[in-house]
């Protein structure tokens, strides 16, 4: 199944935004490990935005069914609800698939032949990102108790930049910190700029993109597998999860294709406590799969929401006639901020999936 996703721990996504709820099962998390649920609703708060791109409130607690039991994880799956309060059964099954331009109503309709629920996208839905985030912030506190940390921040929207973590030096409270704001910058003035542009956006019924950057602190060397079981392979499928997600780099990135190779390698070198790091880091903490002990780095970008507060054209796919798609002032202009968390969690479930093998965790 495609909502199922297997690595040394498993992640199993079910519901439909639609429907009466959705959900996630977390198997194989180590026992005995302390939840923060203070810390969980945190996180799953940072998801709710305003149409200004700010954090709008308090997420309701998702109700755990299993696996957790006294605020320690038993061994068993942890499996969590969140009920659909503005829930209505719909038996009438007539309800009109209009085929929206950048959506995925067309690629469902005919991947699922048109049985597929249609309200709010079913599975399909931006939604969706909730019970990743719950997933990944069990997955990051369980990480954050051997000293390793996640965070991200918002590198771009639209034309306006953040300014960028420090490729070789992570600060962890740095990470604490920008979990805490309502809107997810490094630089306070460049996240007001922002949401100027977002709220010009929203005024034209038009929408934003961005780019949201990640770093994991304090990743010891020797973690991941060449070819296919790399950790940055874990993270990008992991990443491409995220509805609306287009592409991701490591690292230097793209940049890498325009430099030298004297420019791009980075030198070792031991420092004063024996430890072997590197003068730069456009490797973004990965050689061959593998974790070499700098911080890891990356970059996930995601289109627009394609929902806008204008007419547009579209196709009636019952009919396969011409129509057109009226207003949808509820939407957000730009759904990056609510993106943050689920790039962090994402990353937390990759890194813990590879961590969990390594040697007297």
């Amino acid at each position: 199944m495609s909502s199922i996703w297997h690595g040394r721990i498993s992640v199993s996504v079910f519901g439909e935004a639609g429907g009466p709820a959705i959900g996630v099962t977390v198997d194989n998390l180590p026992p005995g490990e302390y939840i923060d649920t203070d810390m969980l609703r945190h996180q799953m708060s940072r998801r709710l935005i305003d149409k200004t791109g700010l954090v709008a409130g308090d997420a309701l607690m998702p109700s755990i069914m299993s696996g957790i039991s006294g605020c320690r994880t038993t061994g068993s799956p942890v499996m969590a609800l969140i009920t659909n309060n503005e829930y209505h059964p719909d038996e009438s099954g007539n309800a009109p698939l209009i085929a929206r331009p950048g959506n995925a109503d067309y690629t469902g309709a005919v991947r699922y032949k048109g049985f597929n629920d249609v309200r709010h996208d079913g599975h399909l839905s931006k939604k969706l990102i909730a019970p990743l985030i719950f997933a990944g912030s069990l997955c990051a506190q369980i990480l954050e108790r051997r000293s390793i940390y996640t965070g991200a921040h918002i590198y771009r929207i639209h034309g306006i930049k953040d300014t960028p973590f420090d490729p070789v030096k992570i600060d962890r409270d740095k990470i604490a910190e920008i979990r805490k704001k309502d809107f997810p910058v490094v630089n306070d003035r460049q996240g007001v700029k922002m949401r100027s542009d977002i709220a010009k956006a929203a005024l034209c019924g038009d929408s934003l993109g961005g780019i949201i950057e990640c770093a994991v602190t304090n990743l010891p060397a020797g973690i991941g597998s060449p070819m296919f079981d790399g950790l940055e392979n874990t993270i990008s499928q992991l990443i491409f999860g995220i509805p609306l997600a287009t592409g991701i780099e490591f690292g230097a990135g793209f940049m890498s294709a325009q430099m030298l190779g004297s420019q791009y390698n980075d030198e070792f070198y031991a420092d004063d406590h024996g430890y072997v790091k590197t003068k730069t880091n456009n490797h973004g903490g990965l050689l061959g799969g593998i974790t070499s002990g700098m911080p890891l780095i990356f970059r996930a970008s995601f289109k627009p929401n394609p929902t806008l507060g204008m007419s547009v054209n579209a196709i009636d796919c019952s009919t396969l006639e011409n129509t057109v798609t009226g207003e949808n002032s509820a939407e957000n202009p730009c759904l990056i901020p609510s993106y943050v968390p689920a790039v962090e969690a994402a990353a937390a479930i990759a890194v813990l999936s590879h961590v969990a093998d390594y040697p007297n965790f």
